[in-house]
């Protein structure tokens, strides 16, 4: 039981230590984004928005597996802020692009 709580703090002590970025990804790519379109916009979003708002778009509840763009965006269009929206879709837009 101690070996798990201490494998537990360490695990929080290393995620409260991600940059933004690698946080956002890791989020994204919980939401149901592939990895490739994760780290594109992820790379991209990093220096559009605060803190606080990586935070919620990251914390985007797990999707379905076939999770589309479309689908993602209407899901950021939910949290009903303006600016993570034009992040979220201009990002996807030159992510999708740059990929195929």
């Amino acid at each position: 039981m101690r070996h798990l709580a201490v494998a537990l703090a360490a695990s929080a002590l290393l995620t409260s230590c991600a940059t933004p970025e690698a946080r956002l990804r890791a989020g994204l790519m919980n939401a149901g984004l592939p990895e490739p379109m994760a780290r594109c916009m992820a790379g991209r979003m990093v220096d559009r928005l605060s803190l606080m708002q990586l935070r919620r778009i990251s914390d985007l509840p797990r999707a379905r597996e076939s999770l589309s763009i479309e689908e993602f965006l209407h899901r950021v269009r939910a949290l009903r802020d303006s600016q993570i929206w034009g992040a979220a879709s201009a990002s996807a837009a030159i992510c999708a692009v740059a990929a195929g």
